[in-house]
């Protein structure tokens, strides 16, 4: 039997949910080092954005359209230097956590680095996120440095990992 979620780009419409998983992990993990959740004018500039320099944002969405994922590629740095450089962003509902939809995410976003003439994507990751260091070892990401408590979340000093995939 196949998977009924299907992974595809993501629409305007479909923003609110992406803000809402995103928000999610803003308040309740450490899979990023925001404080506050963001608004919903603030996700659609930075939907508006990647949609003008052609970045991808995929999601994945349930048979009747519930948005379940989604993951994007974004500039590293806005320095012209970088910009053959983009780092990746997966963030799944914590209820779809674990079922191999990380992969079906970040997949098609190595296929758009190549179709966009990069050279390099970069992950950043907590320290403790186990799950996304192996998810990218599997795609053929190497780790490239850890920081030691560079971050501070939930009252605490958070490691960062940095991993990367050259774009052959």
């Amino acid at each position: 039997m196949s998977d009924p979620i299907q992974v595809r780009p993501a629409v305007r419409g479909e923003v609110a949910a992406i803000l809402a998983i995103y928000n999610h992990a803003v308040v309740h993990t450490t899979a990023n080092y925001d404080y506050e959740p963001r608004t919903l004018a603030q996700r659609l500039e930075w939907f508006d954005a990647h949609e003008r320099d052609h970045f991808p944002i995929c999601v994945a969405a349930t048979p009747v359209g519930e948005i379940v994922g989604w993951s994007s590629l974004s500039r590293y740095h806005e320095k012209p230097g970088y910009r053959f450089t983009a780092e990746n962003s997966i963030y799944l509902a914590e209820e779809h956590r674990g079922r191999g939809l990380g992969a079906r995410l970040l997949s098609p976003l190595i296929d758009a680095a190549r179709s966009l003439g990069l050279h390099a994507i970069i992950a950043v990751i907590d320290g403790d996120n186990v799950a996304s260091v192996r998810l990218h070892t599997r795609f053929g990401f190497e780790q490239v440095g850890h920081f030691r408590q560079i971050g501070f979340k939930f009252n605490r000093w958070l490691d960062v990992i940095y991993m990367e995939r050259l774009i052959d």
